[in-house]
């Protein structure tokens, strides 16, 4: 391995980290299309009142967006946790052991396909120039400089379900009663195919299932909720 290979090594894993907070903002998006229309599509099923259609869709945005802000940054704080206890014991064998740290370097060099000598080789380099860094992007395939971080994390996700919750939101409140519900449906079909395509672009795989299974999965979210609705309100709850 070359300096000029060591030191882009970083560049591709942060490309891999930018595509999974890309995928992770997709999928945010999608889940706040999926659960919003569902609540808003129930009560519709229930109720034409568009002042409760709005309380409701709005509580929903609030808790979906909320909850998962919440759930990311506890994710993320204990993943950056991880990292840096990872970071600490692996400076902690550096200073005790420099010498078994440098052979176990060599080794996973040489395990990317480099040569015995030049894997040695390159493994001085690394360790003359920042041991620490060098154990820490070819062993852990963490960046030391680059830690996840939660609050990051929490804000967008936070950002990605609001967006995708808007869309079923203004589609079940704008429009005028007669259309209400069929310009709701297809709003949301349109932004689940598009959601789907681009997830399964960002994976490097087929975009038809995705987008077809993706659809799908909206459209019996939508019309469980709906039947579930109209039985409520025909029932008097």
């Amino acid at each position: 391995m070359t300096d000029t290979q060591a030191h882009h090594e970083p560049h591709g894993n942060g490309l891999g980290a930018r595509l999974n907070w890309l995928r992770a903002a997709v999928l945010g998006a999608n889940d706040g299309v999926v659960s919003t229309a569902g609540l808003v599509v129930g009560v519709a099923g229930a109720t034409g009142d568009r002042g409760t259609l709005l309380t409701a869709g709005l509580a929903g945005l609030l808790a979906g967006s909320m909850s998962m802000a919440a759930g990311e940054y506890v994710s993320v704080s204990t993943q950056r946790d991880s990292e840096k206890a990872a970071l600490a014991t692996e400076k902690q064998e550096l200073q005790e052991a420099p010498e078994a740290e440098l052979a176990e370097l060599t080794g996973l060099l040489e395990g990317k396909g480099l040569s015995r000598e030049v894997a040695r080789e390159a493994a001085v380099q690394l360790t003359e120039r920042d041991a620490l860094r060098a154990h820490a992007e070819v062993e852990l395939g963490i960046d030391p400089d680059d830690l996840t971080n939660p609050w990051h994390a929490a804000g967008a996700s936070f950002l990605a379900f609001t967006v995708g919750a808007l869309l079923p939101l203004l589609a079940i409140v704008l429009p005028p009663p007669s259309v209400r519900l069929p310009v709701t449906v297809l709003s949301v079909l349109a932004a689940l195919a598009l959601t789907g395509w681009w997830s399964a672009r960002l994976g490097d795989a087929k975009a038809g299932p995705a987008v077809l299974r993706n659809m799908g999965g909206g459209a019996v979210a939508m019309a469980v909720t709906y039947v579930a609705g109209e039985l409520l309100g025909a029932a008097g709850v």
